[in-house]
């Protein structure tokens, strides 16, 4: 999901000097050439199996072989990372296609059966919302205009 909200908000939390280039393997979760990593937060970029942000300490990096691409270590602040997980959560919560925050009906009836969404529902008007525009007033101070 961090990968998406990076996207969503077109910043990485780097500097031209933490962008790495070239040739890279990863084999057994590990980086090849290895990089000094002053944080847990890397984006690679180029990778057929790896492309995007990952936590290094999540071990969740695929094996394969060499790349031609970049990596950028990251230094995303404390509470940009709290809003992330409040924003997975929501997301793993309200984000699934069954979920009512998804659902395009603001009421419907069948079957004498009937229902109304209230103004106070996730979305607030009864539309079909996501995440961001849930957390896109919040998420305004991370934005950049281009990566």
């Amino acid at each position: 999901m961090l990968t998406e909200i990076c996207a969503e908000i077109k910043n990485y939390f780097t500097y031209e000097e933490d962008k790495h280039f070239g040739d890279f393997a990863i084999s057994d979760g590990s980086i090849t050439p290895s990089l000094d990593l002053p944080t847990d937060y890397i984006r690679i970029v180029g990778s057929h199996k790896n492309d995007g942000v990952h936590k290094v300490s999540d071990h969740d990096l695929v094996d394969e072989g060499k790349f031609h691409g970049a990596i950028w270590i990251m230094s995303p602040p404390e509470a940009f990372l709290a809003l992330a997980n409040e924003i997975t959560a929501w997301q793993a919560k309200y984000g699934g296609i069954d979920s009512e925050a998804m659902s395009p009906f603001y009421s419907e009836s069948f079957g004498g059966y009937s229902y109304q969404k209230s103004a106070g529902s996730v979305s607030g008007s009864g539309a079909a919302t996501d995440w961001q525009s849930v957390y896109g007033k919040r998420l305004n101070i991370y934005r950049r205009i281009r990566v």
